[in-house]
């Protein structure tokens, strides 16, 4: 059984707000006409993005730097807000980073949700989007990935930080129906807002594809490594797939009653570590040197999603293909001191606003 979320007030708590994706959502939420308030305990992202969100929006953003480790804090911010939903994007999220220090990964992403949902349900709010990762499907047994496929197995502990809060939110739910939460399974989230103003910038060494190769393409790295030359793909290397971030939060407007819905975001449609470094190459202009190296702990040969369960029920689809994300991600005022920033012409500018 399907039903709106219940809407007497239109602030939003969006945990992670100063991130990467999290900062695209908000942008879309005052968008949408709700007021957003953000908690980021800025670990890998920056105050300037919720400045520069503030310059998209030309609206104030509330922003507490609180860890979700810190209930008492956490608590604090309920008492100032009385919020119809919440957004929880907060959290660890790198691969190789998790299989060194899992204890860190199970502390911050497991018990950083606990307390928010304990913090939610002491203030009367059980309405939760949480954003998880394809990672919980672990090594697939068939392409493209769709919602029905086992969950589980997971090759890595960031992957299984995910899979246990799905549970953990499932076990709510049952418990307690009248719970309303939605989850999202990115699927290697790629791009930038059009204007320009925000993209990725990862505090130290980036843990994703993208902005790895596009600090090689301007010289800050030497290279890129490519994990794995031997998986059986197109060209030996990893199969991944991407969206540009922007998902319409029709994500607000639908829920179930008893139990979480779930849903596959991404493309439908995979794309080799090669294929996207070429197609970084082509629309850049710049080269980026790469070695092959050995694989890393914890990734899969392939894991692409099938998306249509969004498309049907949220009216969400993605529309760019691999190269406007390149273009996209170029074109970014990329966040820091603008040492990643590369220029774009104005008909690529055109091609971006038009796709």
């Amino acid at each position: 059984m399907i039903k709106k979320f219940k809407m007497a007030t239109k602030f939003v708590l969006v945990t992670g707000g100063a991130g990467f994706v999290g900062s695209h959502c908000v942008v879309e939420l005052i968008s949408a006409g709700y007021t957003v308030v953000v908690v980021d305990n800025l670990v890998n992202a920056s105050m300037e993005s919720i400045r520069r969100v503030e310059k998209i929006t030309s609206q104030k953003i509330t922003t507490y730097s609180v860890d979700l480790l810190d209930k008492q804090a956490l608590s604090d911010v309920f008492t100032k807000h009385k919020f119809c939903c919440v957004i929880h994007f907060a959290g660890l999220k790198a691969v190789g980073e998790s299989c060194q220090l899992p204890l860190l990964y199970y502390k911050t992403n497991i018990g950083g949700t606990i307390n928010l949902l304990e913090v939610m349900k002491e203030n009367g709010l059980r309405e939760l989007i949480f954003s998880s990762s394809a990672t919980v499907y672990g090594t697939p047994e068939y392409l493209p990935l769709d919602e029905n496929h086992p969950v589980g197995g997971c090759t890595n502990p960031y992957g299984k930080t995910k899979y246990f809060i799905e549970h953990i939110l499932m076990d709510l739910c049952k418990a307690e129906p009248e719970w309303n939460v939605i989850i999202l399974r990115y699927f290697n989230p790629v791009g930038a807002h059009k204007s320009g103003t925000i993209g990725e910038d990862p505090q130290g060494p980036p843990n994703n594809l993208m902005p790895y190769i596009s600090q090689v393409a301007i010289g800050k790295r030497e290279k890129l490594s490519v994990f794995g030359c031997d998986y059986d793909t197109v060209d030996g290397t990893e199969m991944l797939i991407c969206h540009i971030v922007g998902c319409k939060l029709c994500i607000l407007k639908v829920s179930t009653s008893t139990i979480e819905r779930v849903y596959n975001l991404g493309t439908g449609k995979g794309y080799s570590v090669l294929e996207m470094v070429k197609a970084f190459e082509k629309a850049s202009g710049k080269p980026v040197p790469y070695q092959l190296v050995d694989r890393r702990a914890g990734d899969v040969a392939s894991c692409y999603s099938k998306a249509d369960l969004a498309e049907k029920e949220l009216g969400w689809k993605a529309t760019r293909g691999l190269q406007e994300m390149c273009m996209c991600y170029m074109h970014a005022k990329i966040l820091g001191d603008g040492s990643l920033q590369i220029q774009t012409d104005s008909a690529v500018e055109r091609k971006i606003d038009d796709s």
